[in-house]
């Protein structure tokens, strides 16, 4: 295991958005390292808006090319409260049951999640959307574009 305090320490904000739910759908993500950021986003013509929150923080840390510490900034409660409370993991040890008769809903991506957080060390911070957070304001508005450009050509080549 890498020694925590050579990690690179990467600030990561992340947003999805969903026109309907499903819908045509996008994510935005910001990643700041050392004073630079970089901007992510994608979305997909049918999709939720728990999808997409899930598809930012994936992308985010996806695109981190070695072990880091990160500081994540999300406004989905879903996501942040599956990790800290544990209940994905929770969810995979029962074989992506949330309880004896209800499945969890998007486990394809809760696995990918799962994975990205045994190589990173995430600590997880709660924003209010569409509030006074201006990185957070500024995926939601990457994450709506990605949806609308979903929305107007009905196909992934958006």
């Amino acid at each position: 295991m890498e020694d925590i305090s050579r990690k690179r320490i990467v600030t990561i904000y992340t947003d999805g958005a969903c026109s309907g739910n499903p819908g045509p759908g996008g994510w935005g993500a910001i990643l700041e390292y050392q004073g630079q950021e970089k901007e992510l986003s994608g979305g997909e013509t049918e999709t939720t808006n728990n999808r997409m929150e899930l598809m930012g923080v994936i992308s985010a840390l996806e695109a981190l090319k070695r072990p880091c510490q990160v500081e994540l900034y999300s406004d989905s409660q879903y996501v942040i409260n599956a990790v800290e409370k544990g209940w994905a993991i929770r969810w995979r040890q029962n074989g992506w049951m949330r309880n004896k008769r209800e499945p969890a809903l998007n486990p394809d991506l809760w696995e990918r999640l799962l994975k990205l957080l045994e190589v990173h060390q995430v600590t997880f911070h709660w924003v209010k959307g569409h509030a006074e957070n201006p990185k957070n304001n500024r995926c939601d508005a990457l994450a709506v574009a990605e949806s609308k450009k979903y929305a107007q050509t009905g196909n992934a080549e958006a």
